[in-house]
């Protein structure tokens, strides 16, 4: 900023006026244009009185000769005279020096000046509005800007209430979840604490659901089961049943009573591109959260090897999923399971419940198929699987799978299908191989049916194909 003089008393009331927040001088209320503080003043008002008058009918800018004239003293000794050039200088040096400028400014023929008492109020309303100016804006900067430190404004804060609690966003979705949240430590290769994973409270009775791979090992040789709850606490729990081909496992837990259940919601109603909710303890990590979208439903996943594999009928999704997150929960915005975290893609490997890290690529298993498999296991102890009663293989062409063998027997036997023919849809979908055929399959339960599609050579035939349990 440049310095500038300080202004005149007309020039003080108008920057005052314009300019809130700044206070005027103290003097410039008694001296704006030409008042002075020796004017009399009215007994009744307290205000000046107006300007004197002359004392004779002149024009304005000529003196009274009676008034009082200024002495002029002589010039010092040696100065020239007016009217002489100084010695010495040129010849064409002017006789007479110019009359210097006027410094007044008469006023204009046919005006009159402003009384003398207007001035002080003037000042006085410049001086209010100057102080209500400054008052608003310090308010203003307060409320904008909170407090100073050393004459610098703070920076600005939020200011604005938290969400509500049923705003849908992930910080409330989470918040009503994690309280059903558990982490799981189950036996594995011999340690007691060797496998860790997660799952989530189903019912008041203490029951929890999680992944069949999670225990797997301490239900086959009766090892320690461990549950640790969203507050800390240490449970101990027991298999009540479990599903390898589904890879679903139900827990009893002692303690589980008092945590509340999870709401449960629809994975079929979801649609791609829903954001999701992922819970569980990633890494032995208990209780985080991460958030993604649905990226394929009914993805055909198969996990493991051997007896212990798993065909599931996925929802694909790009929230982080890591070992540890296996078995929790995939939840909506409204905070409902639609689905058990089970499997991941990593890089180099096909797709497992194991190894690897996140790449965005994870799957879980509908919540719907999970209902079906946790309701058996309650009921019965044991869970079921449909099937048709036939093997097959999926083509070198991606286009379908074919029939290698037929049980005795089976449903299949007793249809029209034939060792040869190969499957190219199941319920009107196309399969691309023998695991979309599978997947399909036991996307059913025991006692429904299913529609195939068959290619024999040049022919294609629409085969119905009734489905027994089996259990796994």
């Amino acid at each position: 900023m440049t310095e500038r003089e300080y202004p005149g008393p007309d020039e003080q009331a108008t920057h005052e006026q314009g300019t809130p927040g700044v206070e005027p001088s103290a003097g410039s209320a008694g001296s704006a244009s030409g008042a002075t503080d020796d004017w009399p003043t009215d007994d009744t008002t307290g205000l000046p009185e107006t300007e004197p008058t002359r004392p004779y009918g002149a024009s304005f800018g000529q003196v009274d000769p009676s008034w009082p004239q200024p002495q002029v003293a002589p010039a010092p000794a040696g100065y020239p005279v007016p009217g002489q050039a100084p010695a010495g200088y040129p010849v064409d040096y002017p006789a007479e020096y110019p009359a210097a400028p006027s410094t007044e400014t008469a006023a204009p023929s046919g005006t009159s000046r402003l009384p003398g008492w207007t001035w002080p109020l003037i000042s006085v309303l410049a001086l209010v509005l100057g102080l209500a100016g400054g008052a608003i804006a310090g308010s203003l900067v307060s409320s904008d800007h909170g407090s100073s430190s050393g004459g610098v404004l703070s920076v600005q804060r939020r200011t604005a209430a938290p969400l509500p609690a049923d705003s849908n966003s992930v910080a409330a979705v989470s918040a009503k979840v994690l309280p059903s949240t558990v982490q799981i430590i189950a036996e594995y290769n011999g340690k007691a604490q060797g496998a860790t994973g997660s799952g989530f409270v189903f019912d008041k009775q203490g029951h929890v659901i999680t992944n069949n791979h999670v225990v797997a090992e301490a239900a086959g040789d009766n090892g320690p089961i461990e549950v640790i709850d969203h507050d800390g606490r240490h449970m101990k729990a027991s298999v009540v049943g479990r599903s390898a081909v589904y890879d679903i496992a139900v827990l009893e837990v002692k303690g589980a009573e008092t945590l509340p259940p999870a709401a449960l919601g629809s994975a079929q109603q979801m649609r791609v591109g829903e954001t999701v909710v992922a819970f569980g303890s990633p890494l032995g990590l208990s209780a985080t959260v991460t958030s993604g979208i649905i990226s394929a439903v009914n993805r055909p996943v198969t996990t493991g090897d051997g007896s212990d594999s798993s065909y599931i009928n996925a929802v694909q999704t790009d929230a982080a999923i890591n070992p540890g997150n296996s078995g929790g929960p995939l939840v909506n915005l409204q905070g409902e399971v639609i689905g058990v975290n089970s499997a991941i893609a990593s890089l180099g490997s096909s797709v497992t419940s194991d190894q690897g890290g996140n790449i965005g690529v994870g799957f879980a298993i509908p919540i719907e198929q999970v209902l079906v498999t946790t309701d058996q296991i309650l009921r019965t102890g044991h869970a079921e699987y449909p099937i048709i009663g036939a093997n097959v293989r999926g083509t070198q062409k991606l286009d379908g799978a074919t029939v290698e063998s037929i049980a005795a027997g089976s449903p299949a036997s007793k249809t029209e299908l034939k060792v040869g023919d190969v499957i190219v849809k199941v319920d009107g979908k196309p399969v691309t191989g023998s695991s979309d055929v599978v997947v399909a399959v036991r996307a059913h339960q025991p006692g429904e049916s299913v529609e195939l599609t068959v290619k024999r050579g040049s022919k294609t035939l629409e085969i119905t194909v009734g489905l027994i349990g089996k259990t796994g």
